[in-house]
């Protein structure tokens, strides 16, 4: 995990939530969470990782509250905690920590890349272009708007008659820079 650690080296203690979002590992936690509640153990198994790496993680982002507790049952003679993803898009409208999460985010694009279903049709753009602020704002609407319909559709992960699908999405204005000279 050396990559998730360069990711972490320049965020400062002053911002959790930017700090528990810098992994790449807690990222994927959170998008799994979506649909509904998982404990550790099946992180853990989903993940391909260990309990005890899947409850810190799963610690990390419940104490800036990112998750929250779903459930608690007895399971196997013990308890079974259940945390679900908080709904909201902490991501959106951090310009302090846009090249963070691009980080991030680039690093999880890169490894769903990899598990890119060899006969499923996909959309690859990338734009620097210049709109009419109006048009803009109806653009970002409108991401912002399949991305939330992307999320209301998912499912537990494995469900039957689902397909994973991944999206890593970053659209934003760009300073010019011949002004800001």
């Amino acid at each position: 995990m050396g990559t998730a650690c360069a990711l972490l080296a320049g965020v400062t203690d002053a911002d959790p939530v930017l700090r528990a979002l810098a992994h790449p590992l807690r990222l994927r936690m959170l998008t799994l969470m979506w649909p509904g509640p998982l404990s550790a153990a099946e992180l853990a198994r989903e993940l391909d990782i260990s309990h005890a790496l899947a409850s810190r993680h799963l610690r990390r982002l419940d104490a800036v509250g990112l998750v929250e507790l779903a459930e608690e049952r007895t399971r196997r003679g013990g308890r079974e905690r259940r945390y679900r993803t908080v709904h909201g898009s902490p991501l959106s409208d951090r310009r302090d920590g846009a090249p963070m999460l691009a980080a991030t985010l680039a690093h999880t694009l890169n490894e769903r890349a990899a598990r890119r279903s060899p006969d499923g049709r996909g959309v690859t753009v990338d734009a620097e272009l210049w709109v009419a602020p109006e048009e803009w704002e109806a653009a970002r609407r409108r991401l912002a708007g399949a991305a939330a319909e992307l999320h209301a559709a998912a499912r537990p992960p494995r469900t039957p008659g689902t397909i994973p699908v991944g999206m890593s999405l970053m659209a934003f204005p760009l300073e010019d820079l011949e002004e800001t000279s």
